[in-house]
């Protein structure tokens, strides 16, 4: 089996950040507080602004991780990465996934991001929002990543089971369930005990389940608060209590 893809395990996602100064801030202030990973898309219409911020960070280009998707109702992956390159300024992406599966369509693009790979443009390549069924019919190169949903109220244990059993690296997007789970009592609960926040424990929780994690803030504040979950660890009994928030039945689906 091949060696995992090595992705910093806390990254900051741009997905509903405005171009221009919202999104070139929070990338900017991320990378001032030590993040080494920005995801991004072209879906979000922001990949110019993430590139203008990393241009003025000064940053050696192989330290930070980008990595940016596919729209899959384009034809031409080739085309679709080398705009995204453009508008990012970069002559290659770590990470460029198809952002979710269409039907009829999956194969052509995966074949022509293998070629992408081949050509340097891509470092890696992988995919979003797939579940095990359409992983396993994926032919070729087995994809380095799949981003996926997860949070501990979206415990999709044998998706994660799988791609940690296949070498695929998961990566977690909306794992703060976009602000809304933050109150929840169990997560208040175990916020309390630890002496962290809502945020850092959902965080943290995910970090501990082997899962890559991309929150969304362009909150100075929230920003460097969700950082702040490398020095301490959830005990076994914080991770069963919030194991049991699981709504998904612990599903090897990508959705629902």
């Amino acid at each position: 089996m091949t060696e995992p893809l090595q992705i910093p395990p806390l990254g900051l996602g741009v997905w509903q950040t405005a171009a221009g100064k919202e999104t070139e801030q929070a990338v900017e202030w991320a990378l001032e507080d030590g993040y080494r990973h920005i995801d991004t898309a072209s879906y979000y219409r922001n990949e110019r602004s993430v590139g203008a911020a990393l241009a003025r960070s000064g940053l050696p280009r192989e330290e930070v991780f980008v990595t940016t998707k596919l729209m899959p109702a384009h034809l031409s992956a080739d085309r679709e990465l080398h705009r995204s390159l453009e508008r990012l300024g970069l002559e290659y992406v770590d990470l460029y996934l198809i952002h979710f599966p269409v039907p009829g369509m999956t194969g052509r693009h995966w074949a022509a991001l293998e070629s992408l790979q081949d050509q340097g443009l891509a470092r890696a390549v992988g995919v979003s929002n797939f579940g095990r069924d359409r992983l396993r019919k994926l032919g070729g190169v087995k994809p380095a990543a799949n981003q996926v949903q997860l949070s501990p109220f979206h415990y999709r244990r044998a998706l994660l089971d799988y791609c940690a059993e296949e070498g695929i690296v998961f990566v977690a997007y909306s794992p703060l369930e976009r602000g809304r789970a933050l109150e929840d009592p169990t997560i208040a609960g175990v916020a309390g005990r630890a002496g962290r926040t809502p945020a850092q424990v959902m965080l943290r929780w995910a970090i501990q389940r082997g899962a890559v994690v991309i929150p969304k803030s362009s909150n100075r504040a929230r920003i460097r608060e969700n950082a702040q979950i490398f020095d301490f660890e959830l005990d076994a009994d914080a991770m069963r209590a919030l194991d049991a928030l699981d709504t998904t039945g612990g599903t090897a689906k990508a959705r629902g």
